[in-house]
C-alpha cells in the first residue's frame, strides 16, 4: 500500500451519492481526497467502516475497510477525464 501524507485542507467530505437507494450516509468522519494517480479515503472516526469510491465513468472497485484514524488507498480518476463522485459505505457482505 502507498502511504502519503494527506492535510485536512485537502481532504473533501465523503458524501452519498443520490440514487444510492436506503444506504445508510457516510459519516462527516470520514473524508476522500481525490488525485489523478490516488484517492485516498482518510477514517477519522472511532470506528472502521467498509466503504468504496463512486467513479463518474461506472469504474467499480471492491470495497475495502479503513480503520479508525488510518486511510486506504483507492484508484486516481486518471487522465482521461474520469471523475471521482464521493464515497460511499458498504454493507458488511459486500466485497
Amino acid at each position: 500500500m502507498a502511504l502519503a501524507v494527506v492535510t485536512p485542507a485537502t481532504a473533501a467530505h465523503a458524501e452519498p451519492q443520490e440514487g444510492e437507494g436506503a444506504q445508510a450516509p457516510v459519516p462527516a468522519c470520514l473524508t476522500y481526497s481525490p488525485g489523478w494517480r490516488y484517492t485516498f479515503v482518510i477514517n477519522g472516526c472511532s470506528t472502521a467502516y467498509r466503504v468504496k469510491v463512486l467513479y463518474g465513468d461506472g469504474t467499480d472497485v471492491p470495497c475495502q475497510e479503513v480503520v479508525p484514524r488510518n486511510w486506504f488507498t483507492f484508484p486516481g480518476y486518471g487522465t482521461s477525464g474520469n471523475t471521482v463522485e464521493g464515497v460511499v459505505l458498504c454493507d458488511a457482505a459486500a466485497a
